[in-house]
């Protein structure tokens, strides 16, 4: 039970944003108090063992650290740490009959070579080096804005102070740009994954919302690196967990809460089994379809998550099919699986039509290679590694039929995408994986409707809904401070603090510092 029946703030959620929102109203000095459901703070960035007998801590659904800003940790004197992956991409293939690859990573040389091989010729390469200058750029500008007040979307254009990215970034769809800088179909294909993580879209799709998705992904920490977290993504949470406690933060977990009542100046909020309590201001760490539920107010329109989650743990790396690379490289970076750029058009036109993609597209990595922190020490000892899978175009509408007991077109669409896997090994992934203490093979996979049942991820949108150009339009009215922090309500006092909010995707924490940024300037300008 809150020690309390009212409080400066309450906090609907201990996902990692309303954590980080919660650390530093805390440190302010407000009564700040965080209601979770569930009986563990951290929503999606957790640490699991998913195999029941054996000592591995997964990463079970966000699994890499792209747009959490330092200024956080800094600030919030976090006791966490990422490391860098010394390889960013692997992406097998079979050219003139012989098994092949991609290998971006081990220095600009070693990269130059692999492009040359593929492609027989050093025209892609320069092509990427000028094309990821130029989001490198973007991110320097673009990033230290999103703790910021929202820019007006001239001022971020005149910020980023070239209109050939611009144009090409947040004007015209993302599909244009690949097709103008690069003409290998494979080179095309890893481009473009970027735009497609969780979105369910074409390179060409005249909304952009591949083009909002590829921005979020290639400016995190101004560069454009996705790390890996030392100890898994429940490190984070966990800490920011003890930040908020030690700054004087109340957590209370299993508490659902089921009802949020607001005049604009006060508000109420009821929990399950903890009561009602009253608060200046309530930050919602959910997703704008649980506010609505929450005020009893029209649901916002539908999201749809487009993934698929498989983790594993394997006794050892599988051998590839090209016998030249090691799979302690080929892994340690993301792996791409059927993302050629025609593979992807086609596998986007298959969900589109309502059938499971006849290749499906995925990416994976081995947390464990660069952090063998996740697994026990016996584990380590006998070369066991995890592998994570983030499937692309399987969108939530494909998995209507399936149940919690029966969800048999997500096992269907698992095999399908392992196949895939296989077609690229020189043995069976089966003969690979571990068993956990049962006899069952380890290896667990999960649905957009599995993330909505558990998380409450709106059609298991990993974003919660479509995600935003980070900037105010010239309309918008930034009157309120909330207003100017990107995270404003219909109502004066309830602020979004979670992924839904603008400027929110991914484990940033970004809008849980924007909204506890909105209180605070509230607070003082009274």
């Amino acid at each position: 039970m809150p020690e309390r029946t009212s409080y400066d703030v309450v906090i609907v959620g201990g996902g990692h944003n309303g954590l980080v929102a919660a650390a530093y109203l805390a440190r302010a000095g407000r009564s700040v108090l965080v209601l979770e459901r569930l009986d563990h703070t951290g929503g999606a960035a957790v640490s699991a063992r998913a195999f029941t007998g054996i000592d591995a801590r997964l990463s079970r659904y966000s699994y890499l650290v792209s747009l959490l800003p330092p200024k956080i940790v800094r600030d919030l004197g976090l006791r966490f740490a990422v490391r860098k992956r010394t390889v960013s991409s692997y992406t097998p293939v079979v050219r003139a009959g012989r098994p092949t690859g991609l290998l971006v990573g081990g220095g600009a040389a070693r990269t130059r070579a692999s492009f040359a091989e593929l492609t027989g010729s050093d025209r892609e390469f320069d092509a990427w080096q000028d094309f990821y200058a130029t989001t490198r750029r973007l991110a320097e500008r673009v990033f230290p804005t999103l703790t910021e007040p929202l820019p007006t979307r001239a001022g971020l254009r005149a910020r980023i102070d070239d209109d050939a990215a611009w144009h090409a970034l947040f004007e015209r769809p993302l599909g244009e740009l690949i097709e103008k800088t690069f003409h290998d179909d494979l080179v095309r294909g890893v481009v473009l994954t970027d735009g497609l993580i969780g979105t369910f879209a074409t390179a060409h799709d005249p909304t952009l919302r591949q083009n909002r998705c590829f921005l979020y992904h290639v400016v995190g920490g101004g560069t454009g690196d996705w790390d890996v977290p030392l100890g898994g993504m429940g490190a984070l949470t966990d800490a920011l967990a003890d930040a908020a406690r030690r700054a004087g933060a109340e957590i209370v977990t299993g508490c659902p809460v089921t009802a949020l009542a607001t005049d604009g100046r006060t508000a109420e909020v009821t929990g399950e089994g903890c009561g009602t309590i009253g608060a200046r201001h309530v930050l919602v760490n959910a997703a704008p379809r649980e506010l609505a539920r929450l005020l009893g107010e029209p649901a916002p329109p539908p999201a749809e998550g487009a993934q698929l989650k498989v983790n594993m743990l394997l006794t050892r790396l599988p051998r590839l099919r090209d016998p030249r690379t090691d799979p302690r490289e080929a892994f340690s970076g993301t792996f791409h699986i059927a993302e050629g750029y025609d593979q992807l058009e086609t596998a986007h036109g298959e969900a589109a039509a309502g059938r499971l993609p006849s290749a499906p597209p995925s990416e994976i990595y081995c947390h464990s290679l660069t952090d063998p922190s996740i697994l026990g020490a016996d584990l380590v000892r006998r070369g066991h590694h995890t592998l994570t899978l983030f499937g692309l175009h399987t969108p939530a509408r494909l998995f209507a039929a399936d149940t919690a007991e029966e969800p048999a077109t997500r096992d269907k669409l698992m095999v399908a995408t392992l196949a895939q896997l296989d077609a690229q090994l020189a043995e069976p992934l089966a003969d690979c994986l571990a068993e956990d203490a049962d006899g069952r093979p380890c290896v667990e996979a999960r649905s957009p409707l599995d993330l909505d049942r558990e998380l409450g991820l709106p059609g298991g949108n990993i974003f919660h809904r479509e995600l935003a150009f980070p900037y105010a339009d010239e309309a918008d009215d930034l009157g309120t401070a909330a207003a100017r922090w990107g995270v404003a309500t219909g109502h004066a006092n309830v602020l979004l603090c979670g992924a839904g909010a603008l400027r929110g995707g991914g484990v940033s924490g970004i809008p849980g510092h924007n909204a506890a940024m909105a209180v605070l300037e509230e607070s003082a300008a009274r």
